[in-house]
């Protein structure tokens, strides 16, 4: 591994992933939802930062390549988990959620077994923007948790009747987030199945052709 400033931000970000959690063991809420939106919006834009700067400055390398989308996948779990138990296991939310959370695992299983042709599998643009998308909603719904505590000392419950109209800017937060978080899963779901079909050819028993 080199230690180039790339590299750097692509192994900050992977250990910030584990520290959005621990924001609410050392900080009383709402503190610990901002920390923590905080430290997901820094991690969310070195993943833009490292990526260019490693183009840009030709230090691309094979420590990047395979630690870049790992701590992307991390980021994205590890906060799922946490707003999903934040948000009082909403099932509006836990829906999208499993969708993104299977497709993950799903897609790294495939690039483990195809091994050497996993190649094949390389990130495309759409899942670029995939994930993108999925920073964006979940940076939303932690603003919606944060602002939910300070309102009214709990987790927003979107679905309730009126609450969107209700003046409560953590209900319109939390509307937003799921609608995001609901378009990601969609955009999750689709490049599944994209990598699915690429991989599929792989996939049959020698002699069968279905």
């Amino acid at each position: 591994m080199r230690w180039n400033l790339p590299n750097i931000l692509t192994l900050l970000r992977l250990l910030a992933a584990p520290g959005v959690p621990l924001m609410f063991l050392y900080f009383h809420r709402p503190w610990a939802d901002w920390a923590a939106l905080a430290l997901f919006l820094l991690a969310a834009i070195t993943d833009w930062f490292d990526g260019y700067l490693a183009r840009a400055w030709k230090q691309e390398s094979r420590f990047g390549a395979a630690m870049d989308p790992i701590a992307d996948k991390a980021m994205v779990v590890i906060a799922l988990v946490v707003i999903t138990g934040y948000s009082g296991m909403n099932p509006w939310l836990i829906l999208p959620v499993t969708v993104i959370l299977f497709r993950e695992v799903f897609v790294s299983g495939l690039r483990e077994f195809l091994g050497d042709k996993s190649r094949l599998l390389a990130v495309t643009k759409l899942a670029k923007w995939k994930t993108t998308l999925q920073m964006v909603a979940i940076s939303v719904l932690f603003l919606a948790t944060g602002l939910a505590y300070v309102e009214h000392g709990l987790a927003p419950r979107v679905g309730e009747t009126g609450l969107l109209w209700s003046g409560s800017w953590a209900a319109i937060a939390a509307y937003a987030g799921l609608v995001l978080i609901w378009v990601a899963a969609a955009l999750t779901a689709w490049t599944g199945w994209d990598y699915f079909v690429k991989a599929r050819p792989y996939l049959r028993d020698p002699g069968h052709d279905d």
